[in-house]
């Protein structure tokens, strides 16, 4: 097998020119499917047979939830390429990632506590998987503020990826949360193993809004990979040329 494209993968050059051609389709692609979910489940889904029309922030709870911990696990993988392979790409991704993971923890939060005051006639409840993802928030905020913290870019790395790794834990508390304790949170929406048991006129919209937030989450993450790319980089002759080459220098 040729490993030649992944060897490439891990060069912030070959990144960020490549990326280049990615982002205007992320973008665009971003865009389309989130309009097209978002409008056609807040607007045009049939409502709920017992919650009526509050369950529709499901299309904006879910996506968030879904992606909370899926940006966590993406760190961890990148906190491992970190510390086993020391690619600088991947200490580069588990930066800008974080701060992407964390808005998305935080809208989870509150359009969960926004569902649960209709359903559950509260804002807020110590449930175990309400519990679970505040612990994640805090994770995200620990990994920005430990980055921040240390002045050399080498200790930081690694500072970030075991700190990344030791949160991974709390992953599975969240996915089983449910499964393992009596708690008010309803069960998964979505599963792989199961028949979805959603009407097809509001799964629809949810599964394309979900694709959509994943797409927007790739087209920011790219976003910030490039921008942090030049700013590690900037005293390399390519960062130098391709600035002046902007300039028209």
């Amino acid at each position: 097998m040729n490993w030649t494209f992944f060897h490439k993968l891990g060069s912030p050059k070959w990144f960020y020119h490549l990326s280049g051609k990615w982002l205007p389709w992320l973008g665009t692609l971003a865009a389309l499917s989130m309009i097209a979910g978002l409008v056609w489940g807040l607007l045009f889904a049939p409502p709920d047979y017992l919650q009526g029309n509050s369950y529709r922030i499901i299309f904006l709870h879910v996506p968030t939830a879904f992606l909370a911990s899926a940006v966590y696990l993406m760190m961890a993988g990148a906190a491992v390429v970190t510390l086993v392979w020391k690619v600088k790409l991947a200490d580069v991704a588990l930066q800008c990632m974080a701060p992407i993971g964390s808005s998305f923890c935080l809208l989870a939060l509150i359009t969960g506590a926004i569902w649960g005051k209709p359903t559950w006639g509260t804002w807020w409840v110590w449930d175990a998987r309400l519990t679970s993802m505040l612990i994640l928030l805090f994770l995200y905020f620990g990994v920005i503020a430990l980055r921040g913290a240390i002045r050399s870019a080498t200790t930081a790395a690694k500072a970030c990826a075991v700190l990344t790794l030791v949160g991974v834990v709390n992953i599975p508390i969240i996915k089983f949360s449910v499964e393992w304790w009596n708690t008010l949170h309803q069960g998964a929406t979505l599963t792989l193993t199961e028949k979805p048991a959603m009407a097809v006129q509001m799964l629809w919209p949810l599964l394309i809004s979900i694709l959509g937030f994943y797409l927007f989450f790739g087209a920011v993450l790219v976003l910030r990979m490039r921008i942090e790319i030049l700013n590690r980089e900037r005293r390399t002759r390519w960062v130098q040329k391709l600035v002046a080459d902007e300039m028209g220098v």
